[in-house]
């Protein structure tokens, strides 16, 4: 006979990210007031996952794309069943959109954009406004900040760098984190789209001593490339990391970086 936690002395300590839960609360409170929840997130995704086991009636837009689909549905209808083909992955289970889309509330997986949430959330808001007009969107549509602080600083900081990256010379922004990560793969987008040379590695082991850096590309492929196109030079690099990347691993990885400059410079000095 199995006993229950507490009559084995047994601690039990929620070590749920209060981020996460923050998400899930939104959630529920969404299917308390009868809304369909909007999820800005990836499907298959853990956190998403998680998420909908929340929920009810639920739908989930990986971009603003996606979103643009849904709201322009809401405001003009169309194919019903190419709607539910497209998103048959992605939504609850008897999912209607002719009755489940004129109650909304937004959630978003923590890990997405801040700025893309926000975008998605307007995009809902105006098309609610447009259906059921601009006095009663607050009937129909809901919204709470669910983002991740951490994951936020990090984007905001890599944005910041992408802006200014001709005005401080900027050879490449380096991204440490898991490869499996979808924090630390957002990290690297903002950069590649933004026209700014960018790595991500997930250990300090991917710096090789002859120069080359193995890398996770924006497509998910693992390639191995020239990393500092000029040793001589003085470097001007950005680095960042994931959300739960330790400081250790950006640590060592920029001391791979300054081993390869000390080999230079001895290189030059025989």
């Amino acid at each position: 006979k199995k006993l229950p936690n507490h009559k084995k002395n047994v601690e039990v300590v929620d070590t749920t990210c209060p981020w996460v839960s923050k998400v899930w609360n939104t959630v529920d409170t969404h299917q308390k007031k009868g809304l369909t929840s909007i999820i800005h997130g990836k499907y298959a995704h853990e956190e998403t996952v998680a998420t909908i086991s929340f929920c009810e009636d639920y739908i989930i837009v990986k971009n603003m794309k996606e979103a643009d689909m849904v709201t322009d549905y809401i405001v003009n209808g169309g194919d019903k069943e190419a709607l539910l083909k497209y998103f048959k992955n992605a939504i609850s289970e008897g999912f209607d959109p002719d009755t489940m889309l004129n109650k909304v509330g937004l959630a978003n997986q923590t890990t997405m954009y801040k700025k893309e949430t926000r975008a998605i959330g307007q995009a809902f808001q105006k098309a609610m406004m447009k259906k059921f007009g601009p006095t009663e969107v607050n009937q129909h549509y809901m919204e709470f900040d669910t983002i991740c602080d951490a994951t936020q600083e990090r984007q905001d900081a890599v944005s910041e760098l992408v802006e200014n990256s001709k005005e401080l010379d900027l050879d490449f922004i380096l991204v440490v984190g898991g490869w499996d990560s979808s924090n630390t793969a957002h990290l690297l987008e903002i950069p590649l789209l933004g026209g700014v040379r960018a790595f991500h590695i997930n250990r300090s082991d991917c710096i090789g001593a002859d120069n080359t850096i193995t890398h996770r590309t924006m497509s998910g492929e693992i390639v191995t490339e020239p990393f500092i196109l000029d040793l001589d030079k003085d470097v001007i690099m950005g680095v960042t990391s994931g959300a739960s990347t330790p400081d250790s691993a950006v640590q060592d990885s920029l001391g791979s970086i300054f081993m390869l400059k000390n080999l230079q410079k001895e290189k030059k000095e025989e």
